[in-house]
């Protein structure tokens, strides 16, 4: 039962990085044609390097907010590996 629920973990984990990168796209999207419109009536931000630079941070952050998220799984599958290869080790009295 433990491993179903280490294994749907990881498929979520999976599904939430691939929403992630979706919004981070999206956001850049919204970034680039996007824009204020002040009391005046002028509209202020929008545009290319604005949109480059959400798509650069946001993935930046998508990077490693999922690299973490896999580091713990990674740390729990070596530690599980390695508590069976000690009982085997035990087991044959090395």
């Amino acid at each position: 039962m433990r491993d179903f629920f280490i294994n749907a973990l990881e498929r979520v984990i999976g599904v939430l990085v691939v929403l992630m990168s979706i919004g981070v796209v999206i956001a850049a999207g919204g970034a680039m044609i996007g824009g204020v419109t002040t009391v005046d009536g002028t509209v202020v931000g929008g545009g290319i390097v604005p949109g480059l630079l959400v798509l650069l941070f946001g993935s930046l952050y998508v990077i490693l907010m999922a690299g973490f998220m896999y580091l713990g799984l990674g740390i729990y599958q070596n530690t599980r590996r390695m508590a069976e290869k000690m009982d085997r080790m035990a087991q044959k009295g090395i």
